[in-house]
């Protein structure tokens, strides 16, 4: 069983219970999936450009990705329907305790400049997403062979009913939120 997963079996539900006031164990909020994304806007040009995110993203989930294609023409793109713009992989259970445990503890430390992330990046729902500019600083990719620096989406689904159980949740990982956030 994954460390985090232990964690939150044996201590964050009753902390959670404890502070939101829950009557009953099922409300206590989990994670559900994490889903990663990598836009291929350049696979118009470049038609090996979808191999090598698939590779890529292979590495970093353990997980063999889907590679998404466009539902519509759009020509001031030059995309045409059915043409390959994206890779995305759905991760759930042991895959995604153990790539939660690496973002947070490895890989989000890793970024270059890193002051923490935005508590604002929630959708209403308690799902949280985030942005990586540079897919070098995950562990499994070898930085020598790659070709092109590329970005990542990553959302964090949760089964918080609002982003503030989301939030409280995620804080119990230890998620790096930034403490300061200006009130602007």
């Amino acid at each position: 069983m994954n460390r985090l997963l232990e964690e939150y079996n044996n201590r964050i539900k009753k902390e959670m219970m404890d502070e939101m006031g829950y009557k009953n164990p099922m409300e206590i909020p989990t994670l559900k999936k994490i889903v990663i994304n990598v836009g291929a806007g350049e696979a118009v040009a470049n038609g090996s450009a979808i191999e090598e995110i698939v590779q890529m993203l292979t590495l970093i989930s353990g997980q063999k990705p889907v590679v998404n294609r466009a539902r519509k023409a759009i020509s001031s793109f030059k995309i045409r329907k059915d043409l390959e713009i994206g890779v995305s992989v759905t991760l759930r259970g042991e895959r995604m305790w153990h790539f939660f445990d690496k973002l947070v503890n490895v890989v989000l430390p890793r970024t270059k400049d890193f002051r923490g992330v935005s508590p604002k990046s929630f959708d209403g729902a308690g799902n949280y997403s985030l942005g990586i500019d540079d897919h070098t600083v995950f562990v499994e990719i070898d930085s020598t062979n790659v070709t092109k620096i590329r970005g990542l989406e990553i959302t964090i689904v949760t089964s918080a009913k609002n982003d503030k159980e989301g939030k409280l949740l995620l804080d119990k990982f230890g998620f790096p939120f930034k403490k300061d956030v200006n009130k602007s």
